[in-house]
């Protein structure tokens, strides 16, 4: 194989396990595979068209991550956290968010106002119809629109990484059509205080909105 060949061969290969963690990730985001779900490794072939090779590289970065941990006979499942761990987790995002916001308020420019305005249509377009699944992406996608809007992906990245460590239980908080409701009105007020300019206000919002959070979570898990 010619150095050209096998650099397009790697190139692919990168890619598809990229695809496969990011298709994992949102499925965990989602809420469709919930806490302590055991990960088969046949069917994501199957669902993906690969051989193994890709599909457990991908797995092993999610594990990285702690998205994922290692379970029995070599598998992997969904990560589960204790009360405890959850609230230690948690304590780390309350202070990320509350930055990532107070930096976006700062620095909020035209476009990261539609991103996010436009997220939170979407939020209240599910939120309306009852629509789950479709929430717990438009609600991701709402919060990856507000680290967007700072400007500084190392900030997004890390904000980013705690919201998929959290993903499967904070999804079990949403078990009725109100808690989407519920979730997509409190997006209101934090977007006014965002979009207010007063970066304070909107660190301080965050706070709120991410306490609020965590004790569905808790309730939920």
């Amino acid at each position: 194989m010619s150095k050209a060949s096998a650099h397009s061969a790697t190139n692919k290969r990168g890619s598809t396990v990229t695809r496969i963690e990011a298709a994992l990730t949102q499925a965990i985001s989602a809420g469709e595979l919930p806490p302590g779900e055991r990960i088969d490794e046949v069917k994501l072939t199957e669902r993906f068209g690969v051989s193994r090779t890709p599909v457990r590289e991908a797995l092993s970065r999610l594990v990285a991550q702690g998205i994922l941990i290692p379970g029995e006979k070599r598998g992997v499942r969904v990560a589960e956290y204790t009360r405890e761990k959850l609230a230690q987790i948690f304590e780390a995002m309350h202070e990320i968010e509350a930055a990532c916001a107070r930096v976006a308020s700062q620095r909020l420019t035209l476009l990261a106002r539609v991103e996010i305005e436009g997220a939170q249509a979407d939020c209240m377009a599910a939120a309306q119809t009852g629509d789950r699944a479709a929430y717990l992406n438009a609600n991701e996608a709402f919060h990856q629109a507000i680290y967007r809007a700072t400007g500084n992906p190392y900030m997004a990245e890390i904000a980013s990484e705690f919201r998929s460590r959290t993903g499967a239980a904070r999804a079990k908080k949403f078990a009725s059509p109100d808690d989407l409701l519920a979730s997509a009105n409190s997006h209101a007020d934090l977007i006014s205080l965002i979009f207010s300019e007063d970066s304070n206000a909107a660190s301080d919002g965050m706070r709120a909105h991410m306490a609020q959070s965590f004790r569905a979570t808790l309730a939920a898990n």
